[in-house]
Order: C-alpha cells, then sequence, then structure tokens
C-alpha cells in the first residue's frame, strides 16, 4: 500500500492508504526516455537495432514492468520487444500477462491477438481480436481491430494454422509414388 501525503488526522489516515493497482501513473512516467528512444527506433524498423540495443531495452522494459506491475500498456511493449528478439514463448507470457491484469485493454487483447496470429493459433488470436474490437474506442482502433480480424479469417479459410496443413503433406508426398493399379475386372451394368 502507498501512503499518500497529509493525512488530516490519524483517523482519517486509512483514506489515505492506496492499494498500488490504483496509483495513477503515466505510461511516459513509467518508461524512461532512453527506453522510449530505443522503443520509437524499434517501432521505426524492428531490424535497425542491434542485439546488445535489443538487450538493453528488454531489460529496461522488465525494469520498467516491475515498478509498474499494474501496466498493461508496459507489459505489451516488452512483449514487443521480446518478439523483435524473436523470443516468442516469453512475449507471449507478457502478452498473457498484460490481459490477466486488464482484460479490459484495447492495446493489450490487440497485440496478443496479433501475436497469437503470427504463431498461427487462429481460434485464440481471433478471440482476442474480437475482444480488442469491442474496446476499441476510436475509429482508429476499431480499424485496427477489423484489419487483424479479416487477416485472421483469411489465414483460417486458407487453412494457414497450427495444424492446418494436415493435407498438403500427404499431397506432396503422393507425386513421387507410382498411382495404384486399378483392376481391369469387367463391370456389368444392370446385373444384380
Amino acid at each position: 500500500m502507498k501512503k499518500l501525503p497529509y493525512p488530516e488526522s490519524a483517523e482519517n489516515e486509512e483514506m489515505f492508504l492506496v492499494p498500488p493497482q490504483h496509483v495513477p501513473i503515466s505510461l511516459q512516467g513509467a518508461v524512461a526516455p532512453e527506453t522510449s528512444r530505443l522503443l520509437q527506433r524499434m517501432f521505426r524498423d524492428p531490424r535497425v537495432l542491434d542485439s546488445h540495443e535489443r538487450g538493453d531495452l528488454i531489460a529496461q522494459l522488465r525494469r520498467a514492468a516491475d515498478l509498474a506491475p499494474y501496466m498493461p500498456e508496459v507489459r505489451v511493449l516488452l512483449g514487443m520487444a521480446l518478439c523483435v528478439d524473436l523470443q516468442a514463448q516469453e512475449a507471449m507470457e507478457e502478452m498473457r500477462e498484460a490481459v490477466r491484469i486488464d482484460p479490459d485493454c484495447f492495446i493489450a487483447r490487440l497485440k496478443f491477438g496479433e501475436l497469437l496470429m503470427r504463431l498461427r493459433v487462429c481460434d485464440q488470436a481471433a478471440e482476442h481480436t474480437q475482444r480488442a474490437s469491442q474496446l476499441a474506442s476510436n475509429a482508429a482502433q476499431s480499424e485496427q481491430a477489423r484489419r487483424q480480424a479479416a487477416t485472421i479469417r483469411t489465414m483460417m479459410r486458407e487453412g494457414i494454422e497450427r495444424g492446418g496443413y494436415g493435407g498438403l503433406l500427404p499431397r506432396i508426398l503422393r507425386f513421387g509414388r507410382k498411382p495404384r493399379q486399378q483392376s481391369n475386372a469387367p463391370v456389368f451394368v444392370g446385373s444384380k
């Protein structure tokens, strides 16, 4: 619990005790200027960051997540940085935690859905994207969710999802085999 300054009396002191998840903090307050600069570079082009810069960014975002544990946006940024560093499992854990912290956070739902989509887990991606579209608060957010949902539907229709390639490999392997021989036995039409 964080204690706010200047309680009027000892009996009113409880009013000034605020649980940590209710202490307002801005994203700019949670993320250091150097971290913000690295994030801007990452968003412009993910390939720009060297491996040590990606490592620094991840470490800084982990510290920010520790300092603001109830801010899902920080965990989303951490998850995105982990994706750029090709650490998909850790990124998924951070995105899942962001959704757990605030199930009604648009960006957490949208980005978790995007990560699941890129990992070809389309059913879950569609669920999170649908929820993000319901949480959208402006036209730009609605459009982002709509486009992502359309991409997921296309992937599902074309069978591009985990386990969706089931029939492709056997069809490819059939080309190398000899066709099955058909029997040459006569077929009598109309006989019982």
